[in-house]
């Protein structure tokens, strides 16, 4: 695969609900010209509660401005202290709405998953996909903890990979270097498989 412009190479960022980690790097991708799309693998969307057992749970459908708006009835003080509020403001500048990854019927070539569990539920959900088996896809998950702080950081580490992957004059061949060396930079285990749907 030979790239020489940015916009070649269509990326995903897959976090659990589309609201913090994917989001964070959905933003700071776009903004460096980059294809990139988000998508969360949950049921439903979950955002922090006025305590832990009570989450605020929404449906994919529900648009990020009906989540703010719903916050900002509920208890703006707590939802702007816990940074909901501002997450929320800026997702809704990106993108109307959360997005599923198993109901997207689009091809990417590069998908970054934020943690485990996310890497497995978008392996099961491919493999359980009607294959043409002519596309080739890198899956590769980096551990980032689901709060603001390491989201910014976690978006920062996205931009380097994809930057380093973007280099490549053939990255089916040059993936697992490339991500040898990532590895190696950043500190973190990187899980990689590539996927032919």
């Amino acid at each position: 695969m030979s790239l020489s412009e940015p916009q070649e190479l269509k990326i995903a960022i897959v976090c659990s609900s589309n609201q913090n980690r994917s989001m964070e790097a959905h933003s700071f991708l776009g903004k460096k010209g980059f294809r990139v799309q988000s998508f969360g693998t949950g049921n439903q969307v979950k955002l922090p509660g006025p305590s832990p057992d009570k989450p605020n749970i929404y449906d994919f459908s529900v648009t990020y401005d009906e989540m703010y708006k719903d916050l900002m009835r509920k208890d703006p003080e707590l939802y702007t202290q816990n940074g909901i509020l501002h997450m929320l403001d800026r997702n809704r500048r990106i993108k109307p709405r959360p997005e599923r990854f198993q109901a997207s019927k689009e091809r990417f070539d590069i998908v970054i998953s934020c943690e485990e569990r996310v890497y497995d539920q978008i392996v099961d959900d491919i493999e359980g996909r009607e294959k043409e088996l002519d596309h080739v896809m890198h899956l590769i998950n980096i551990d980032i903890q689901d709060n603001h702080e390491e989201a910014t950081i976690g978006a920062f580490m996205i931009c380097e990979l994809v930057t380093m992957l973007y280099a490549s004059d053939d990255l089916d061949n040059e993936v697992d270097e490339i991500l040898q060396d990532f590895e190696h930079r950043v500190n973190r285990p990187v899980l990689h498989t590539a996927l032919f749907y």
